[in-house]
């Protein structure tokens, strides 16, 4: 299986070890599902892993933000932007996801609230948003 993975469930994978993710992580470590991703995503999530909040969690957790970003190497599997999508997200850093997510008809994995009022127009693309791991 395809998927597309937002920042927040990079986060939520490596950072925050959020319980709902595990089987998402596991199926990525073994090869069940395959995250696709681009250059813009890595960049956001490098971004992301500096604000002071995030930041302040990995000095807690004495995880380095390399090693997330290590995971992301490891894991992801990069390609091009894709194509604008037929359907815009109101919030225009989620656009990337949407794009890539639907060029591939792949899985995609978010939470966040812009993202998840298109589910109807997602699936009408190829796109599952937050299937099962």
């Amino acid at each position: 299986m395809k998927c597309v993975l937002d920042t927040n469930i990079v986060l939520d994978l490596w950072v925050f070890h959020e319980p709902r993710a595990e089987a998402l992580r596991l199926s990525l470590e073994v090869g069940h599902t395959h995250w696709l991703a681009t250059a813009a995503m890595r960049e956001e999530l490098a971004r992301v892993l500096a604000y002071p909040p995030i930041a302040q969690r990995l000095t807690q957790r004495e995880l380095p933000a390399d090693t997330v970003l290590g995971h992301f190497d490891r894991w992801a599997q990069l390609r091009p932007d894709a194509p604008k999508a037929p359907y815009a997200c109101k919030d225009p850093d989620d656009q990337k996801f949407i794009d890539l997510a639907v060029q591939h008809a792949a899985a995609l994995h978010s939470k966040d609230k812009q993202v998840l009022c298109m589910r109807k127009r997602l699936a009408r693309c190829g796109v599952a948003l937050n299937p099962p791991a």
